[in-house]
């Protein structure tokens, strides 16, 4: 049992909530806030704290964890009013939001002398977040990874140290841009499928028994769109986010690819027509509606 650190964590939404939680349960004092008082009332029957504020909640904590929307939210509480400067010195901010690599960097230089920061963000949806097996791509300098570990293992099974401040959220926005091309394939060969005659759950079976199975076709098909759930947990705007993030880290590089580019284009395009807020699985929605 691990009762040694405090720790703030700053945004229990879906994925913040269980993975606070977690922390909870593995012996840790949290000190949890959230513009929502309904996720703050969950939060404090889970056994955690409730803070008045983001700056409260960092206030003698010796690790802080940003679970945020984006990099330019993280920014704005974390450094305006210099609330950052509530932390002891040398506290360490684990930045989990999906934030673009750039953002963090500058987060970074603007905290340095006072704090440091990894960036972890996180991939396996809010089941895995429940579960505590989470997926981590963890960056920053050596030590701060490893003084990192232990809590980041109270809410992940798999973490990895992808180099310094910055990789984690390139590797996390690589890791969606994959994630948003499989489930592009999957919908179009499920469409293509139906159009020729074949039963849709047929076409995902086969595609799972096959070498054109991957995570959409695996964990996402069945459950969440032939079924017409449509309950993932993670937002078709996030998603597209995400993606347009590696998408803008390719062309920063000098790169030109452009089945990344038209990928980014259509998850944008989806989310403008659908809405951001919908379940990224509509993105079936969307498809069907361009094949008439």
């Amino acid at each position: 049992m691990q009762t040694a650190t405090r720790i703030a964590f700053i945004g229990l939404g879906q994925m913040g909530l269980p993975m606070a939680t977690n922390l909870v349960k593995a012996g840790y004092e949290v000190a949890g806030f959230d513009l929502s008082p309904e996720a703050l009332q969950k939060f404090v029957n889970e056994g955690g704290q409730a803070a008045k504020s983001a700056a409260d909640a960092m206030a003698g904590s010796d690790v802080i964890i940003t679970m945020l929307s984006n990099g330019k939210v993280v920014r704005n509480v974390l450094v305006e009013g210099k609330a950052y400067l509530r932390a002891p010195n040398g506290a360490l901010i684990l930045e989990m939001s999906s934030s673009a690599p750039e953002e963090t960097r500058s987060l970074a230089e603007a905290v340095s002398g006072h704090l440091r920061v990894v960036d972890a963000p996180v991939s396996g949806g809010v089941k895995r977040a429940v579960d505590g097996t989470l997926a981590v791509m963890a960056g920053g300098a050596d030590a701060d990874f490893l003084a990192a570990r232990p809590v980041l293992e109270a809410m992940s099974a798999k973490i990895f140290h992808c180099g310094p401040v910055g990789a984690g959220h390139a590797m996390k926005a690589i890791n969606n841009y994959v994630s948003g091309a499989g489930v592009i394939a999957a919908v179009e060969a499920v469409l293509l499928g139906n159009a020729f005659g074949l039963d849709e759950a047929k076409v995902v079976e086969v595609l799972n028994a096959s070498s054109g199975k991957n995570n959409a076709t695996e964990v996402k098909m069945n459950q969440f769109i032939l079924s017409g759930t449509f309950g993932s947990g993670f937002a078709l705007g996030l998603m597209a986010k995400d993606i347009r993030t590696a998408a803008n880290l390719s062309v920063s590089l000098g790169l030109s690819q452009q089945g990344l580019t038209q990928t980014a284009d259509l998850w944008d395009d989806a989310a403008r027509t659908l809405g951001g807020a919908v379940d990224h699985t509509r993105f079936y929605d969307y498809l069907k509606r361009q094949v008439g």
